[in-house]
């Protein structure tokens, strides 16, 4: 159509509209419609630029979903814009380039202690919590850096997927995943008599790991015999998400130092992740605004 209008100055050359009209088997009442339409504004404009407005709040959120954009226009409630189904979203996000497709997939590195005493599955799979700081999930990725590599430990609450603890070093011994409870619980002295669970790696069946858990009164929970990924699925889905959102296709890590790749992930997980980022397994809310409404329903139950 596009075509024929050019060549035809917008149909205002008659002989020359039916003439490419027949050409290109094109009806001229289908052309003379499409006249009519193509300058009027396009019906989904409010809602693109609200979509647009929400990938550029934060530079992570190029990576959202249709989900978690159709989550975020619920979330936000732009003014004006009437919210759609979550087909429609992605068929918008799909005209204005806002599609996100996962680029890679990560790799584990637990080594299990086979000869270690090992704890019970407590969770077996359930990764729902109905309160906050009562079953919590943890374990370790690795990141290549310019000066080596270095580890990152993170608990998550299985509530909320809020970041209750970190911690990042250059080697990943038990002393890591020790720091990481102890930060955790500086943070959330209510995280005491919670269920924690790991992989059944050399860090979390140690000695020094298992006195942590005893002094500051935490369950220990471990995948079950076998060491099978999917017993602690939700934290690989954790580090799946922060390397697709903050690394893959924005920095080539070997090019960054270490201090300077800690400072990125210590941002993007306790500012960015903790406080704005949407998530749909909180129906489409931040982790500390979940937490927050859960709290504020307490209260005013009370």
């Amino acid at each position: 159509m596009m075509f024929i209008a050019i060549k035809t100055e917008d149909g205002a050359i008659r002989g020359k509209t039916s003439f490419y009209c027949r050409m290109l088997n094109v009806t001229r009442q289908g052309f003379y419609k499409y006249l009519a339409d193509k300058d009027r504004p396009w019906k989904y404009q409010d809602l693109a630029d609200a979509m647009r407005a929400i990938a550029s709040e934060d530079e992570y959120n190029d990576t959202y979903g249709r989900i978690r954009m159709f989550q975020a226009l619920l979330l936000k409630q732009p003014e004006g814009v009437r919210i759609p189904g979550e087909r429609t979203v992605y068929r918008v996000m799909e005209k204005i380039g806002l599609s996100h497709r996962p680029k890679r997939k990560p790799n584990g590195i637990t080594k299990a202690d086979r000869e270690a005493r090992k704890s019970d599955d407590l969770l077996k799979r359930d990764f729902t919590s109905a309160e906050p700081l009562r079953k919590c999930v943890t374990d370790i990725t690795e990141i290549k850096a310019k000066d080596g590599k270095f580890y990152v430990s993170a608990i998550f609450d299985c509530f909320d997927a809020a970041v209750l603890g970190l911690a990042m070093d250059t080697n990943m011994k038990a002393s890591l995943c020790e720091q990481t409870l102890v930060n955790a619980v500086r943070s959330y002295p209510a995280l005491r008599g919670a269920v924690i669970h790991s992989d059944r790696g050399t860090q979390y069946t140690s000695e020094t790991y298992r006195m942590a858990v005893a002094k500051y009164g935490i369950i220990q929970s471990m995948n079950s015999a076998g060491g099978r990924c999917h017993d602690n699925a939700r934290c690989e889905s954790m580090w799946a998400r922060m390397k697709e959102e903050l690394l893959y296709g924005r920095y080539n890590t070997e090019e960054l130092t270490i201090d300077e790749l800690k400072t990125l992930i210590w941002r993007y997980f306790i500012s960015y992740w903790n406080n704005r980022r949407i998530c749909s397994s909180n129906d489409g809310l931040p982790p500390m605004v979940k937490r927050q409404r859960y709290y504020e329903s307490i209260d005013a139950a009370a």
